[in-house]
């Protein structure tokens, strides 16, 4: 059986990520106490089901602790993947002043306690969840909209196989590090197209800047460099019995250089993937800042 474990910190998208599955043809219950993750597993798998993802979060207090252990137990048995989102405090503050919603761990736990501010709430959720963040696959939302949150997860949900799936992400700086990152590459350093006018408008998708990154050797030293490490460590990774494993790449705005490199990682794993036929890796490609501004450009439409 396929299990999805949905959690992270309240604002950060669950509902939409549960949504998302549940169009992909998951059987999805939100908000199950931990106790019974295990006995609805064994209750739907007895019917013949094959796809369930739980949304599990702070409200459970304390016995969140608890699903780590749950989770290696079924393990044993079943294909579990955890997928946590998170958020920067400045947008989650925002998120919950637009919706008026109240966080569940600011109410307090008896009349004589006083209501814990937002700020705080948010805080001692992270401190609760920070063991299965560190397991988990993580998704940074603070600077995406539903859509685009939807469009990824989809995008996990293509290649369902058991395995290491290794997600190439580009990124902008001036715009942050994503908080899912699990490996982070700074190529600053490297000649910038933006300084060239007919350059500045196009990506690192365009030819145009890709010939130009081409022709500096440091460029090709940089991805030779962070090629090797890769191929150095993710034996390692995979003996980790890790699911997913996103490596990130980022220069000043995301556009040229941090795109450029993402897509030859991307091209040349991939390649090396087919030649040596190892079902066990999947590859997956995101360009973080590219795929906001699409989304603003349709938005505007």
């Amino acid at each position: 059986m396929r299990v999805f474990i949905i959690t992270g910190i309240s604002g950060s998208g669950k509902s939409v990520a549960l949504n998302a599955l549940e169009d992909a043809g998951y059987d999805c219950v939100d908000n199950l106490p931990v106790d019974f993750i295990h006995d609805l597993v064994q209750s739907l798998s007895k019917q013949g089901r094959e796809k369930i993802a739980v949304a599990v979060d702070a409200r459970r207090g304390q016995s969140i602790k608890e699903l780590p252990a749950i989770i290696e137990q079924l393990q044993q048995n079943h294909d579990v993947r955890v997928l946590f989102l998170n958020s920067n405090t400045e947008t989650l503050v925002q998120r919950f002043s637009e919706t008026r919603r109240r966080h569940p761990l600011s109410k307090p736990d008896d009349n004589r306690t006083p209501q814990v501010a937002l700020i705080d709430a948010i805080e001692k959720e992270r401190l609760l969840l920070a063991d299965l963040a560190e397991t988990a696959h993580n998704i940074d939302t603070s600077h995406i909209k539903a859509h685009t949150l939807r469009s990824w997860i989809q995008d996990l949900l293509k290649d369902e196989r058991p395995g290491l799936t290794i997600l190439f992400e580009s990124f902008g700086f001036k715009h942050g590090v994503p908080r899912d990152a699990d490996l982070v590459f700074d190529v600053r350093c490297l000649p910038n197209p933006h300084y060239d006018p007919q350059l500045r408008p196009l990506t690192g998708n365009d030819p145009e800047v890709a010939n130009f990154l081409r022709e500096h050797p440091e460029v090709q030293a940089m991805g030779d460099d962070i090629r090797r490490f890769i191929e150095t460590w993710l034996p390692k990774y995979q003996a980790d019995r890790r699911s997913y494993l996103t490596i990130a790449i980022g220069c000043t705005g995301g556009q040229h250089r941090s795109v450029y490199l993402v897509n030859c990682l991307f091209d040349y794993f991939k390649k090396k993937s087919q030649a040596l036929a190892e079902d066990d890796l999947h590859l997956l490609i995101r360009h973080r800042e590219l795929d906001l501004n699409s989304l603003k450009k349709e938005t505007s439409a």
